[in-house]
C-alpha cells in the first residue's frame, strides 16, 4: 500500500462495512481544493470493490460546508439517474480525521485530455451539460445550495498579471454591459471542465468534483466549458460543443459573451500567476504541446471573439 494513514482509512471503511477489510489504498493526483484516496475493499463474503474517501484540504470555513452540500447534491443526482458517484456517507463526527469525509463509488474512467476525434467529445460534452441545466434550480430539494453571483470575479482584486492578460479590457466592457437576473436559474456543476469529466470507451463515465455546484444561469457553465475546451482540446472542440449546447437549450445566448468574459477573468485569477505550473500539468497527460504561450493565445482570442459579439449584441 502506499504511504496513507492506514489505520484512519480502515476506520472509515468500518463505518460503512464494519466487517470488510482495507486491501489496498492509494493517494488520486490533480486534487487541489481536497483530497481524494482510492480504497479497495473485501467484503464479508469475499467480494472486492473500490471507493473514493474525498476530504477538503481544510477542516474550518467554506471548504468543509462545501464537501457536505456535495453529499446532499451527490444523493439527489443518483437518484435521478445521472453519471456521478453514488454517495455512501458523509463522516462529520472528527474522530476519524479532523474534517468532514465523503465515502463514495469509484467510477471506472478517466478524464481525457486528448480525444481522437475532439469535435465528438465536445458535442458528448455539451449533451451532458445540457441534461444537467435541465434540472430547475427553483426546486425545493436545491434551496441548501449557493446562488452564484455574476459579479463575483468583478469584485476581486485584481492580480499582478490582469491588466497583462487582458483583464483590464474585461471589467471595463463588463462594467458598461451588466447582466440582468437570470429568469430561469439552472442547477450548476460549477467547474465544468474535461479535468471533471470521466471517459470509458468514448463516452462519458461521469462527471466528478460537485463542490462548487451552484443556482444560477446555465451560461455560466457552458462559458467555463468553452474556454477550457477551447485552449485544451482545440478550436474544433470549442465550436462543436458551443453548437450542440445551443442546439439542446434554451439559453439566451446573447449572455453569453457576458459570461465568457466572467470565465476568462476566471481563468485569469486561477492560473494567471502560474501559467507554466498550469502548462506542465498537461505533459504527462501526452499534451507537451500545451503550453504557457498556446494558454495565452486560447485566452486572448477567447477575450477577442466575447468582446466583439459583446459590442453586436448592443
Amino acid at each position: 500500500m502506499d504511504a496513507v494513514n492506514l489505520p484512519a482509512l480502515q476506520k472509515a471503511v468500518w463505518r460503512l462495512a464494519p466487517q470488510a477489510r482495507l486491501t489496498r489504498a492509494w493517494e488520486l493526483k490533480g486534487g487541489i481544493s481536497a483530497q481524494m484516496t482510492a480504497l479497495e475493499i473485501e467484503e464479508a463474503d469475499g467480494r472486492h470493490r473500490k471507493m473514493i474517501l474525498r476530504r477538503p484540504a481544510h477542516a474550518e470555513g467554506q471548504a468543509a460546508s462545501a464537501i457536505e452540500r456535495e453529499f446532499r447534491l451527490l444523493e439527489l443526482l443518483h437518484k435521478e439517474g445521472m453519471p456521478v458517484p453514488q454517495p455512501f456517507q458523509l463522516d462529520a463526527s472528527g474522530e476519524i480525521f479532523p474534517e468532514p469525509c465523503l465515502m463514495m463509488a469509484y467510477i471506472e474512467g478517466e478524464p481525457n485530455f486528448a480525444p481522437r476525434d475532439p469535435a465528438a467529445a465536445g458535442r458528448q460534452m455539451a449533451e451532458q451539460l445540457a441534461r444537467l441545466h435541465r434540472v430547475d434550480g427553483r426546486r425545493a430539494d436545491l434551496a441548501f445550495l449557493p446562488h452564484l453571483d455574476p459579479d463575483v470575479e468583478l469584485k476581486r482584486e485584481p492580480g499582478g498579471v490582469d491588466a497583462a492578460l487582458g483583464g483590464g479590457r474585461i471589467r471595463a466592457a463588463l462594467e458598461q454591459h451588466r447582466l440582468a437576473a437570470c429568469p430561469a436559474p439552472a442547477l450548476l456543476h460549477g467547474d465544468f471542465w474535461p479535468g471533471n469529466v470521466l471517459w470509458r470507451d468514448g463516452s462519458i463515465a461521469g462527471v466528478i468534483d460537485w463542490e462548487d455546484a451552484a443556482l444560477g444561469d446555465p451560461l455560466a457553465d457552458a462559458a467555463i466549458a468553452r474556454l477550457d475546451l477551447l485552449w485544451i482540446w482545440g478550436r474544433e472542440a470549442f465550436e462543436a460543443f458551443t453548437a450542440a449546447y445551443q442546439g439542446l437549450t434554451r439559453a439566451d445566448f446573447a449572455r453569453l459573451p457576458g459570461w465568457d468574459l466572467r470565465a476568462a477573468l476566471r481563468l485569469i485569477r486561477l492560473a494567471g500567476a502560474d501559467l507554466p505550473g498550469w502548462a506542465a500539468f498537461f505533459a504527462p497527460c501526452g499534451r507537451g504541446d500545451i503550453t504557457e504561450q498556446t494558454i495565452r493565445d486560447g485566452l486572448a482570442f477567447f477575450i477577442a471573439q466575447a468582446l466583439e459579439r459583446l459590442e453586436e449584441n448592443k
